[in-house]
């Protein structure tokens, strides 16, 4: 016993050795050779001898290749043996592979037969239904599910039943009591005569999926439906969508939008420098905010307050530029009329004390840098008192519009006209060509105011008184200049209507007027 187990391996190594056929042929060759060559020398041995010898190695000649043989077909068997032994392990990593990806999947996978029992489940069935796949194969359908779920799920089951596959969305309660969304798969198992024997299923989780997605249409009806105007443009400012909000403002159709630049937006009353500026100021803060004008489709120019944010990529590079707008021209146009309010005579549309004296001082600054001179003449109507009160109010108010507009046909781009009193108005000449341009302009201002006019269907006459101060002879400040002017006009009603007088110095005692108190 002990020395067939000494032996063993040495024995196992020569049949499993390649080469131990090869060696046992040539010990054959060999011994055929030798049993030729001794042939000959049978006449000096006996017949025995020479029968004995040539038997033996005639035996040995036809062992050698039988135990090669032997060997070689040994040695084939245990090749074939180690290569089933090699496929049978590489057979059970993949199922081992196959099963262990199957079972970390998130996914729930099973296979059902067509009596409707589990024949395979994976982990996933643990979150969902709060059992192992151990418990899960070999139940039923109907009893793994709730009977609100099974009914809903029927009619998949019959038409997978039927060789059909079958796609649906479901709500499920998981197992610790949270809300899960799934797309599930039903997928026929067919036998070989076409027959269903069962079906796998498969249960994608999708509940991420549909928070986004609650989000995006909660995004996308904001969109649609938001007053303002919305763009969203490429990094090339090329326009990738626009909401009914911008369709509504600009007059473009989205079909007209997409796939264009915003410029012919552009109402060109902003420069270059303005729109460098603005990107500027995107490019260092990721956003801008103010108010632009604008251009609808019909050619209308409109004011918009406007918002411009990039949208970064996951690199932090710009991927998208969003322009939230809208339109401010009702709002503008109230405003400004509030700003005309606040700096024009509600009758008469003239500007009024306060826009007169922020204009005199604007332009005795504006001679500081520039040598520039103006006069300044106060007007006082002669008679309108009288006929304001015997014609009323209305016809008084009537004639004082006329005399604006007769005062506004007169007057330059430059020049500026005002009331600053019940019937007191000041024209402010810019830079007369002397004291010879300035009376000119005085008498035609008298000459036309002197005219008859017809007012509510009388005829009415009036006269005018003027006092002319001037810049910066007469005074070097707007209030300096309408108490001399006035002065000097008090000085002219002294000598009758209709007349013209310039300040001198001898006019500064005088009384401050009293529509400047």
């Amino acid at each position: 016993m002990i020395v067939e187990k000494t032996h063993r391996p040495w024995l196992n190594a020569v049949i499993a050795s390649p080469c131990s056929k090869y060696f046992f042929v040539i010990l054959a060759v060999v011994s055929l050779i030798a049993s030729i060559e001794i042939w000959p020398l049978s006449v000096t041995h006996s017949v025995i001898e020479h029968g004995f010898y040539f038997l033996v190695m005639a035996t040995f000649a036809i062992t050698c290749p039988f135990i090669a043989h032997r060997i070689h077909v040994t040695h084939r068997i245990q090749k074939a043996l180690k290569q089933a032994e090699s496929v049978s392990e590489a057979s059970i990593k993949s199922e081992q592979l196959i099963r262990t990806i199957v079972d970390s999947a998130p996914n729930m996978m099973g296979y059902w037969d067509k009596g409707l029992r589990c024949r395979f489940a994976n982990n996933a069935f643990i979150e969902w239904f709060g059992m192992p796949p151990e418990d899960v194969i070999g139940i039923r359908f109907q009893d793994l599910v709730s009977e609100q779920l099974y009914a809903l799920n029927e009619p998949h089951i019959r038409a997978v039943l039927e060789g059909k596959p079958q796609r649906f969305e479901r709500t499920l309660i998981k197992a610790d009591g949270s809300v899960g969304h799934i797309i599930g798969h039903y997928i026929p198992d067919f036998e070989a005569g076409g027959t269903v024997r069962g079906f796998s299923i498969q249960a994608n989780e999708i509940t991420v999926l549909k928070e986004i997605e609650a989000k995006l249409k909660l995004a996308a009806c904001v969109f649609d439906n938001t007053l303002d105007g919305v763009l969203i443009t490429d990094v090339d400012g090329v326009i990738l969508s626009v909401n009914p909000g911008f369709v509504e403002i600009t007059g473009y159709t989205a079909e007209e939008s997409v796939g264009k630049t915003p410029h012919s937006l552009h109402s060109g009353r902003h420069g270059q420098a303005f729109y460098a500026s603005m990107w500027e100021e995107i490019d260092a803060k990721g956003r801008w905010h103010g108010e632009i004008w604008n251009r609808r489709k019909d050619g209308e120019l409109y004011l918009q307050r406007m918002t411009i944010s990039v949208v970064l990529d996951g690199v932090g590079e710009p991927m998208r530029y969003v322009s939230v707008f809208s339109d401010i021209t009702a709002l503008w146009k109230k405003d400004e009329h509030i700003r005309h309010l606040a700096f024009h005579d509600a009758l008469t549309d003239l500007p009024n004390r306060t826009l007169l004296m922020d204009r005199i001082s604007q332009k005795v600054l504006h001679s500081n840098r520039e040598e520039s001179h103006f006069a300044l003449m106060f007007l006082d109507l002669d008679g309108f008192k009288l006929v304001n009160d015997q014609q009323g109010h209305k016809f008084g108010d009537d004639l004082l519009k006329d005399v604006a507009k007769r005062l506004l046909a007169l007057v330059r781009s430059s020049d500026t006209v005002a009331r600053v009193g019940g019937d007191e108005f000041i024209f402010l000449l810019n830079n007369p060509r002397g004291r010879d341009e300035i009376t000119d302009v005085a008498n035609r201002i008298v000459a036309s105011i002197n005219e008859p006019t017809e007012i509510l269907g009388e005829v009415v006459q009036i006269g005018v008184s003027l006092g002319i101060a001037t810049f910066p002879a007469d005074g070097d400040s707007a209030l300096d200049l309408i108490i001399n002017a006035d002065s000097a006009m008090y000085a002219a009603k002294s000598f009758g209507n209709n007349n013209i007088r310039f300040f001198s110095a001898e006019h500064s005692p005088l009384p401050k007027p009293t529509g400047l108190k």
